[in-house]
């Protein structure tokens, strides 16, 4: 299953091809497949967080911004060596956050709901 992420919804995301400290406004739309998800994980800031766009300007992530974290599977991982004696190969896989302002939930909880539809719970 397929989800469409529209642009200009108000959504930020994060991804590993961007440093940690940086998000970036949705300004395309772009399909996520949940098929390829390996973890899905729902959570609230406990505080505001301070991140930056790519130009270096301050966004606020206030307290209660809800975040969608999308751990993709290992098919999708980056494998690169460690710099250790062992010299071990460490696959490093694909992650999306999405973080929803707390005026702006309900595009959350639709997402929620469509991926929850995939979920047994037991």
């Amino acid at each position: 299953m397929f989800i469409k992420i529209k642009k200009n919804s108000g959504i930020f995301m994060q991804h590993n091809g961007i440093d940690k400290r940086h998000i970036v406004p949705v300004t395309s739309n772009f399909l996520l497949n949940l098929d390829q998800v390996a973890e899905a994980s729902f959570y609230t800031l406990k505080e505001t967080k301070i991140r930056y766009d790519l130009d270096q300007r301050p966004i606020e992530l206030p307290m209660h911004t809800a975040v969608v974290h999308l751990q993709m599977s290992y098919l999708y991982a980056l494998s690169h060596d460690d710099q250790s004696k062992h010299h071990n190969q460490v696959a490093e896989r694909q992650y999306y956050k999405l973080f929803f302002r707390p005026e702006n939930l309900e595009p959350y909880q639709e997402l929620r709901t469509a991926i929850e539809t995939q979920v047994a719970n037991l």
